[in-house]
C-alpha cells in the first residue's frame, strides 16, 4: 500500500494541473510540456525562504532555485556569470560587476543595480532585517560598501583584500529592494520573490515547497546551456528526513530525485533499472572532533592515541563501502594549498596504547562520542575501535539543532561529523572551525599561531604565499590533534531513469533550471 503522502501528493498535483488550466493570464503552451512536474526528496528541514537569514545546504538547495545570484558554479566548480554579465578587479580592495540587462523579478519589477546594492546590504548591515544580522555575513569576509555607479553596474569595496571574494559569491542571491521594503521582510519570509528559474507557489519549511516555472525567466548563465525558461512546470522540495522514507519514495516513483544515498543501499538502488545512482566528488570533510578544554582531551597525547586507533581504511571499505577516499591532511584533497606531504596518523593499537600509558590512562577512561543519525554507523565503527585500545567509548545520537548547540557550548566530550568546503578554499573550513569562538568551532581549538596564520591568509592576495599559510596550518593542526580526520566522502544521489539533463554537484546543489523529464 502506498503511503497517504503518495495519496496526499496525488491529490496536491491534480490541483496544480487543474489551476495550471483555468483562467488566470497564464500563456496557452503545450500541455505535455505544462504538465511536468518532479519531486525532490531532500533530507531536512528548510530553514527560511529569505536568502540572507540561513546557513546550511538545504536550504540553499532549494532557495537558488528560486533566487539567482551575480555569479554561480558548474558543476565542475568553475564560476560563470549568471545575474551579472562581466567584473573586473581593478584594485586588491575594488570589484565591479555589470548587471544583465531586462532581467525581471517573479512579480515583473525589473532587477537592476539598486537590488543588487540592497541584497548585500541586508548581509553586512547589523540588525538590518527586522532588528536581526544576517548569519551570512562571513560569507562576504571584509566587505565594507556596495555602490551603485548607473542602473548596472555596482562596486564593491572592502576593508581589506579578501581574494576569495568570487569563490564565495554563488552563495549570495539577489533579493527585490521594492517588493521588501513595501511588504517587509517577515511578508518576504512567508512570500518570497526571486528571480530564478522557477517561483514560489506555496509551502511548509518542515514539509514541502512548491513552485513552479516563471515564463519570463531571462535564461540563467550563457555558460550553461540550454538557456531560457525551464522545461519542468512545478517543482516539489518534499522534506523526508528518514533515509528508508526517501529511498522507498524513489522506489515507488513517489519523487524523482533524493539526496543523501548511504553507501549500504547504492547497491541495491543500482539493482533497479528504474533508478540512476550518481556520484559527485565531495566538498565535505568528515571527521572526529575533540573538546580540548575536557579532561582528559586537553591532553595532547590522549588525542593523538585516538587518532592512532582509528582504522579509517576499514571504515571506508566496510562501512562506506569504497564511497569515501582518506584524507590524513584537515583539508579538502585538491583545495589550495592542500598539504599533500602530510601523511597522517597510522592505525596502531600499539602506539595508541603507548601514548594512552605515557598520557597517564593506561586502563583507559570513558568517553561518549556524540553525532546526528546519518553517521550513527561510522561513529558506532569508531567507538568499536576505542574500546578495542581500552578506550570505553560510546555513542549518542542527537537531533543536529539540539547537539549543535551544545557543541558550541562546550559542554560535550567528542562529536562525529563534517564541515562543507564548496569554495575549495580552506577560508571557509578554517575559519569557523579553527578560530576561537566561531559557530563551528566545537573543539574549542585556540591556538595563537595558528590564528595569526589564518588572519594573514585571509587578505594575501598572492596565491603561493597563502596556499604555503594553509600547508603551514594543517600541518600544526595535525600535531595538536584536535580532530582525528578521516575522509572526504562522494556525494551519492539518485533518479528515478526518466530524469534528464541533472548530474549531483559536489555542493550539494540540486539545480533543476535545464532538468527535464522523458
Amino acid at each position: 500500500m502506498r503511503s497517504r503522502w503518495f495519496v496526499w501528493t496525488c491529490v496536491a498535483l491534480a490541483v496544480v494541473v487543474f489551476l495550471s488550466g483555468c483562467g488566470g493570464t497564464e500563456p496557452e503552451s503545450d500541455p505535455a510540456v505544462e504538465d511536468k512536474t518532479i519531486v525532490v526528496g531532500i533530507k531536512e528541514s528548510v530553514v527560511t525562504l529569505d536568502p540572507a537569514m540561513y546557513r546550511g545546504r538545504v536550504t540553499e538547495t532549494v532557495l537558488r532555485n528560486m533566487f539567482d545570484g551575480l555569479v554561480t558554479r558548474t558543476t565542475d566548480m568553475e564560476i560563470v556569470p549568471e545575474i551579472a554579465e562581466s567584473w573586473e578587479n581593478p584594485s586588491p580592495t575594488e570589484w565591479i560587476f555589470k548587471i544583465r540587462q531586462g532581467i525581471t523579478f517573479h512579480n515583473g519589477d525589473p532587477l537592476t543595480a539598486d537590488d543588487v546594492v540592497y541584497s548585500f546590504e541586508r548581509i553586512i548591515t547589523p540588525e538590518f532585517i527586522d532588528g536581526q544580522s544576517s548569519p551570512r555575513d562571513g560569507l562576504l569576509g571584509t566587505l565594507e560598501t556596495v555602490e551603485k555607479l548607473d542602473d548596472y553596474t555596482v562596486k564593491f569595496i572592502f576593508s581589506e583584500p579578501w581574494p576569495i571574494f568570487l569563490r564565495m559569491l554563488p552563495h549570495t542571491q539577489i533579493v527585490p529592494k521594492k517588493y521588501i521594503e513595501e511588504h517587509g521582510a517577515a511578508h518576504f519570509a512567508r512570500n518570497p520573490v526571486g528571480a530564478g528559474p522557477f517561483k514560489f507557489v506555496r509551502g511548509q519549511l518542515d514539509e514541502e515547497i512548491v513552485m513552479e516555472r516563471y515564463d519570463d525567466y531571462y535564461g540563467g548563465s550563457p555558460d550553461l546551456p540550454p538557456v531560457g525558461p525551464p522545461p519542468l512546470k512545478t517543482v516539489i522540495f518534499k522534506v523526508l528526513p528518514e533515509t528508508a522514507t526517501r529511498v522507498a519514495a524513489l522506489q515507488a516513483g513517489d519523487a524523482h530525485i533524493i539526496q543523501a544515498v548511504p553507501p549500504h543501499l547504492a547497491s541495491q538502488l543500482k539493482a533497479d533499472s528504474n533508478i540512476e545512482v550518481k556520484t559527485a566528488i565531495g566538498t565535505r570533510l568528515f571527521f572526529l572532533e575533540f573538546n580540548v578544554t575536557k579532561e582528559p582531551l586537553d591532553n595532547v597525547l590522549v588525542r593523538r592515541a585516538i587518532n592512532h586507533a582509528i582504522d579509517w581504511d576499514a571504515i571506508i571499505d566496510n562501512v562506506l563501502e569504497g564511497y569515501a577516499a582518506f584524507t590524513p591532511a584537515p583539508a579538502i584533497p585538491g583545495s589550495v594549498g592542500y598539504n599533500d606531504e602530510i601523511k597522517g596518523y597510522e592505525y596502531s593499537p600499539e602506539k595508541a596504547q603507548e601514548l594512552l600509558a605515557a598520557a597517564g590512562y593506561p586502563r583507559g577512561f570513558k568517553l561518549v562520542i556524540d553525532c546526528e543519525s546519518e553517521f550513527k554507523d561510522v561513529t558506532e565503527a569508531i567507538a568499536q575501535m576505542l574500546n578495542e585500545v581500552g578506550i570505553e567509548a560510546s555513542v549518542e545520537i542527537w537531533d543536529g539543532a539540539v547537539i549543535k548547540d551544545k557543541l558550541v557550548k562546550g559542554e560535550r566530550q567528542a562529536s562525529f561529523g563534517s564541515w562543507g568546503n564548496s569554495t575549495m578554499d580552506p577560508y571557509d573550513l578554517f575559519e569557523p572551525k579553527l578560530l576561537p569562538g566561531e559557530r563551528g568551532n566545537y573543539s574549542h581549538y585556540n591556538n595563537p599561531e595558528v590564528n595569526a596564520l589564518l588572519k594573514s591568509a585571509t587578505v594575501t592576495v598572492d596565491e603561493e604565499a597563502r596556499a604555503q599559510m594553509y600547508r603551514d596550518i594543517q600541518a600544526q593542526v595535525v600535531e595538536d590533534a584536535p580532530w582525528a580526520v578521516g575522509y572526504s566522502s562522494q556525494e551519492i544521489e539518485a533518479c528515478r531513469s526518466n530524469v534528464v539533463n541533472w548530474e549531483p554537484s559536489p555542493a550539494n546543489r540540486i539545480n533543476l533550471h535545464d532538468v527535464d523529464l522523458k
